[in-house]
């Protein structure tokens, strides 16, 4: 297909596209291809080897949780033993942030994208600090996960059935309106989830404590919809995946070793390069020496016109990842320059209501010499540690050099 055209159809996925909440379920039992023991991770594919301090402590967590290692050292011989399989949380259909582990048990939201009969995963919110997703595995870590397990999932479970599906797409349209970015700010896309699932929750057939726990859980943690809004990014790119010729982004994405691309036209083959490391704002007592180079899946956000690319209409982001309300616009209007459309759906208040930048394309980032923008948090270089701060980090441009290469090679410029 002709290069514009292909564009053009992936482009119109990226927008058209409406993605619902569907359900819940053990990711053994609802994501493809989901094994005992394979442990699924943020970013392009890495072995345990190579995995940064955060990811590897969060694999050391999510072993120790599934009851498969008694400690931080029986943890890293199985990790090492190849008795475990390690594959990217995109392999598979699913997302989740940061060193973005999921195991076997951990109970997952079940995304759909109603528009293009697709489905999506991603693991429940732990919130912020020492939490898996940054590498802690402490006690209280997996006492959390088994309590998310355990008391949570099932009361989610029937709050979601009961609604019928929640409308994500219509849910991050009006939390841009109200200040999110739906990458590092969250507060108002959670509030509005809070509100929507208080009516379903009250409904559950568990006892009023425990549903109170949930429910406290959820309106206590402002960043509980990240992982959702995630997977319905993901719901979104993979739609627009696999467009013969096309040359739009539909995966970015990171492991704390590596930067991963793929493009809609060039199938399932991956393009790193290094990852870089954010810088920005740290909690007290780290220092940029402590922040471990960029990782997470949540990248997706700014692949789907989010994030990042919409900075500029979340003037409170910048006292969470450091710079000024002037970077913010400034890192937001860069992004038309990379990207294929103006967002019919996602829009920017202070830019007058224009639709963020969407569909990032390779060519164009090439041409311009510009990267995508992402904000992010931080996790400590070290495993066991957690978050540090939040900050700001671009892409590598050798990811898409080596694009550009595969597709020249590949005869597939045309």
């Amino acid at each position: 297909m002709d290069r514009k055209l292909a564009n053009e159809e992936a482009l119109k996925r990226l927008q058209d596209s409406d993605v619902y909440l569907v359900g819940a379920g053990k990711a053994i039992d609802v994501v493809p291809g989901m094994k005992k023991n394979l442990i699924l991770h943020a970013g392009p594919p890495i072995t345990w080897d190579r995995m940064c301090g955060p990811m590897q402590g969060a694999v050391i967590g999510a072993l120790i949780y599934e009851g498969m290692a008694a400690d931080e050292a029986s943890a890293r011989k199985l990790a090492a033993s190849g008795e475990i399989e390690f594959e990217p949380n995109h392999h598979h259909n699913a997302v989740c942030p940061m060193a973005g582990v999921m195991s076997a048990s951990m109970p997952v939201f079940i995304m759909e994208n109603k528009k293009y009969g697709n489905f999506s995963y991603t693991n429940m919110n732990e919130g912020l600090g020492k939490c898996l997703r940054f590498g802690a595995f402490s006690d209280a870590v997996v006492e959390r996960l088994h309590w998310m397990e355990d008391n949570m999932y099932p009361i989610m479970k029937e709050a979601v059935e009961l609604s019928g599906g929640i409308d994500w797409k219509a849910l991050v349209i009006q939390a841009l309106q109200m200040g999110d970015d739906c990458h590092n700010r969250n507060r108002a896309a959670t509030a509005m989830f809070a509100k929507m699932i208080g009516q379903y929750l009250s409904k559950v057939s568990a006892s009023k404590e425990e549903i109170s726990k949930v429910f406290e859980f959820i309106n206590g943690n402002e960043h509980f919809t990240i992982n959702i809004t995630m997977a319905m990014c993901k719901a979104i790119t993979d739609a627009a995946h696999n467009i013969e010729g096309s040359t739009i982004v539909t995966a970015m994405c990171r492991n704390g070793v590596d930067f991963g691309i793929r493009i809609s036209g060039l199938g399932d083959e991956w393009f790193t390069a290094p990852a870089n490391t954010p810088k920005g704002l740290f909690f007290p007592g780290f220092t940029q020496d402590d922040a471990n180079p960029d990782i997470g899946d949540s990248t997706i956000t700014e692949t789907t016109g989010i994030g990042g690319f919409a900075m500029a209409g979340a003037p409170a982001i910048v006292a969470f990842v450091g710079g000024t309300y002037k970077d913010a616009v400034k890192f937001t209007q860069e992004m038309y320059e990379i990207t294929g459309a103006e967002n019919k759906n996602f829009k920017i208040p202070t830019l007058d209501f224009r639709g963020t930048p969407t569909g990032i394309d390779m060519v164009k980032v090439l041409e311009t010499g510009l990267v995508p923008r992402i904000n992010t948090g931080m996790a400590h270089k070290d495993p066991g540690v957690g978050q540090v701060g939040a900050g700001l980090v671009t892409a590598p441009m050798d990811c898409f050099k080596k694009a550009a290469r595969f597709m020249v090679e590949k005869g597939l410029n045309k």
